[in-house]
């Protein structure tokens, strides 16, 4: 069996539920290398938590949550298993450490806002 590639899935998978905020919440995230981007859980103190629970704290459906809002949102919302996610997986390799995977992921995220804010552009008259 073919092993899942993380970018591929967090492009096809995750992007299309992630909301603008929680987008430009990644951004500045992966950006900065943050050491609020935990690796291996999805909740911790306040304000820290992996990539998953970040795009949940900014989504309507599972901003509420606080512990399981990373689970709750890639279940729920992106129809993800979070044990078998491959950008889970892979994140938590060696999170913001794996500076390729972070620059990877930063990109699909600044593609993915341009992508929007063109057709945001494309339908004002």
């Amino acid at each position: 069996m073919a092993i899942p590639d993380p970018l591929c899935e967090f492009r096809d998978h995750w992007l299309p539920h992630v909301t603008d905020q929680g987008l430009c919440r990644l951004i500045d995230l992966l950006s900065s290398a943050s050491p609020m981007l935990l690796q291996g859980r999805f909740s911790g103190t306040p304000a820290t938590g992996c990539l998953a629970s970040h795009i949940a704290w900014n989504h309507p459906f599972t901003c509420h949550l606080d512990d399981y809002a990373g689970v709750t949102w890639l279940t729920r919302v992106a129809g993800l298993n979070p044990a078998t996610s491959a950008v889970i997986l892979a994140w938590d390799q060696q999170g913001c450490q794996d500076w390729v995977l972070r620059e990877s992921l930063l990109q699909l995220c600044l593609q993915e806002q341009a992508r929007r804010l063109a057709c945001e552009q494309a339908t004002v008259p």
